[in-house]
């Protein structure tokens, strides 16, 4: 059995998105950066090699405390 947590998903459509930053500040493995949509906005993209599955992107996510 795998026993690997999965990475977050911090989104699925941009509209589950509001681009706080709240996940890249709160990541201590700088494992989230900002990039920029065809349109001028950001949003979070997670670097696979970096993320320690800690999930506190997730927790500190306003769009995923609401639900």
């Amino acid at each position: 059995m795998n026993n690997i947590k999965k990475i977050p998903i911090l989104y699925n459509r941009k509209e589950e998105c509001c681009g706080c930053t709240a996940c890249y500040a709160i990541c201590s493995k700088d494992a989230i950066s900002m990039v920029e949509d065809e349109e001028g906005f950001e949003y979070p993209v997670i670097d696979e090699e970096k993320c320690v599955r800690c999930y506190q992107c997730i927790k500190v996510c306003p769009f995923k405390t609401i639900r």
